[in-house]
């Protein structure tokens, strides 16, 4: 199932507050990147980052993004400076 046009704008507004956005659609999904780091997604209508160690401890829900893929957090959050803070976290950590 592809994810929404609305859902995903929602999940744009919701990262508002971090600079150096891009994405790109694929295959009805949307790949999220900060200044050229893919740190996570849009799935099936769902908002998902990376797993990493620097997160573990804001106990989201590991889910599939799709058959086969490594797990991916959940992001359950829908205050953007908190959503900030998680993408900086992730960003330092991917790169």
């Amino acid at each position: 199932m592809a994810s929404s046009k609305d859902y995903f704008e929602y999940v744009l507004e919701l990262l508002r507050e971090v600079r150096g956005i891009s994405y790109r659609k694929m295959m009805g999904e949307y790949m999220l990147y900060k200044d050229g780091v893919i740190f996570g997604g849009v799935y099936d209508d769902r908002f998902l980052v990376k797993k990493i160690k620097g997160l573990e401890d804001r106990h989201f829900k590991e889910v599939m993004p799709y058959p086969n893929a490594s797990p991916f957090y959940l992001v359950d959050v829908e205050d953007p400076d908190e959503i900030k803070d998680i993408v900086d976290i992730l960003v330092k950590e991917l790169r």
